[in-house]
């Protein structure tokens, strides 16, 4: 454990200096902070359901951008082997850079409350499609982030794992539309496969372990995969 903290603190005061990883920040808060704004003075109702649905997208477009140099800016610039010749098992090293991504988009996220905080001083909001909006935003964001690391590890191009990962997070996020023009019971696995399905019952309001296990899965799947890739390396 102490080697996995000092590996994740380490990670964590990488990104924190990392002027992408402010960027991304930025365009995520100004972004949604337009859309809170407008929301609100159109259809002046207490409800954060379009900022779940446009922050899940959001994660979909961003979080390529963090993941891409976790692994892929290590193996450019000759730190990977490096670091994997060090006494940390790959595991540390893994869940060290997934602890530090997941911590500035969980700060990303969490800055977002404050609209939930007005909307409770100037309203009355339901508090319950808040709280599972919100849980459901860090699943997704733990389940992509995974996966980011996962293409990040395989390539020593930040861009060739930017726009991998935005192909992957973009068919997976869409997949179900392909259901229409499957047969039964094909069309219920191309569903049951899509994370704007899974996400979809969080943002208004709805929690199913079946969907929370979902994104838990594809984030163990992400991290194993992650450290299967550096292994063989």
């Amino acid at each position: 454990m102490t080697v996995l903290r000092t590996l994740a603190l380490k990670e964590i005061r990488a990104l924190f200096v990392s002027p992408i990883a402010y960027a991304v920040v930025a365009v995520f808060l100004v972004l949604n902070g337009y859309s809170f704004v407008m929301a609100l003075v159109m259809s002046k109702q207490a409800t954060l359901v379009h900022i779940f649905f446009q922050s899940a997208m959001q994660l979909v477009l961003l979080v390529p951008l963090i993941t891409m140099r976790q692994f892929a800016e290590e193996r450019r610039g000759g730190t990977l082997e490096l670091l994997l010749s060090s006494p940390a098992p790959e595991i540390d090293i893994v869940l060290a850079k997934f602890a530090a991504t997941m911590v500035l988009l969980m700060a990303m996220i969490g800055l977002t409350f404050t609209y939930a905080v007005i909307l409770g001083l100037f309203g009355k909001p339901d508090w319950g499609p808040v709280y599972s909006g919100y849980l459901g935003l860090v699943l997704l964001a733990g389940a992509l982030v995974s996966i980011g690391l996962a293409i990040s590890a395989l390539t020593a191009n930040q861009i060739v794992a930017a726009v991998a990962s935005l192909g992957v997070f973009g068919f997976l996020w869409a997949i179900d539309s392909l259901a229409a023009l499957l047969p039964a019971p094909v069309d219920n696995w191309f569903i049951g496969l899509s994370l704007l399905a899974r996400f979809t019952p969080f943002a208004v309001g709805a929690v199913y372990t079946s969907d929370a296990g979902f994104f838990v899965s594809v984030t163990l799947l992400g991290l194993f995969l992650t450290v299967r890739a550096l292994v063989r390396r």
